[in-house]
């Protein structure tokens, strides 16, 4: 009994190993980079530590100046929603609606497609400073267009009420990349599917929903996660319009809120960098990067969740 005990013990012995070891390059991976970090960041979160000093423990004191006293971080996480509300749904409408269009065409397909993905290639900074530039609301071409027509001319940059639906055009004008992915995803739908919608009389609109959208809903699914995830860092282009907006240009010593206007632009990962790299509050910049970090897992699973449902109810 004992005898064949033994063989079969290193035998599982060997098994796990070659287990652990094919799983090593992601424990390492996912040690090193997530779980590390989140950790450090909880630890941090029940500091007083500025830095340079030792940190020192001071319990729920950074949790409590964040929820109750800093006066940017309800602005900012309004703000933060309010993107990953509109601003992904507008991408993953307008993506997939001209993913829809380029397919539908006959000639030119490829200038239509270089031409609308050629703006996800201009760099973040770049493509906000034109944008400021087009809708300046005294010199930019938008508004005198407008005025021309006589229709309103909005502060747009410079409006608290204006500012997001303008980031939101700018993350629009850049949809090259979900039109692409839409595009791969609309050209692998079974066109016997959608021939046999129309010989059941099938509208237009019945074939986009019967047949189209069940085809593609993974590839959907996929780019509003990865918009919410995406939005949820959304750092570069909120502060450089409200920088340049705004008049600030740079310089060596020139101390910047972010927000501009009236903390309109201001997001949550500017919320960690200003608490952290201008005010140097490392304790309180954990705790804004761990209700980020709650919100995407929160948004993520709600998402996966709702798909799930859908999947079974369609079966």
């Amino acid at each position: 009994m004992s005898t064949t005990a033994h063989p079969l013990r290193s035998k599982r012995r060997r098994s796990a190993l070659r287990t652990a070891a094919f799983m090593s390059p992601w424990l390492i991976g996912f040690s090193v980079f997530f779980a590390y970090p989140l950790l450090s960041t909880v630890y941090f979160s029940l500091m007083r530590y500025d830095g340079f000093g030792v940190p020192a423990f001071n319990g729920l004191d950074n949790w409590t100046y964040v929820f109750s006293h800093y006066p940017m971080f309800w602005p900012s996480l309004r703000n933060t929603l309010w993107l990953v509300l509109i601003m992904v749904g507008c991408r993953v409408v307008f993506g997939l609606g001209i993913g829809l269009l380029i397919t539908r065409i006959k000639t030119g397909t490829g200038l239509f497609r270089t031409l609308f993905y050629l703006p996800f290639l201009a760099p973040p900074v770049a493509a906000t400073l034109a944008f400021v530039f087009l809708l300046n609301p005294g010199t930019g071409p938008v508004n005198s267009v407008l005025g021309e027509l006589g229709l309103p001319t909005p502060g747009w940059f410079n409006d608290p009420s204006w500012s997001k639906p303008a980031l939101t055009m700018l993350a629009v004008w850049g949809i090259g990349d979900l039109m692409v992915i839409f595009m791969a995803a609309l050209l692998d739908v079974p066109k016997e599917q959608y021939e046999a919608a129309e010989l059941d009389g099938a509208s237009a609109l019945q074939r986009f929903r019967f047949v189209t959208l069940p085809n593609i809903s993974p590839i959907v699914m996929f780019a509003v996660v990865t918009g919410v995830i995406q939005t949820m860092q959304y750092y570069t282009q909120p502060l450089v319009a409200g920088k340049v907006a705004s008049g600030i240009i740079g310089g060596s010593g020139q101390q910047f809120e972010p927000g501009y206007p009236d903390k309109s632009t201001l997001t949550l990962p500017q919320l960690v960098y200003n608490l952290g790299f201008q005010r140097f509050d490392y304790g309180a910049a954990c705790v804004v990067a761990l209700v980020l970090f709650a919100l995407a897992m929160a948004f993520t699973a709600l998402l996966m969740r709702r798909r799930g449902g859908i999947l079974q109810a369609g079966e």
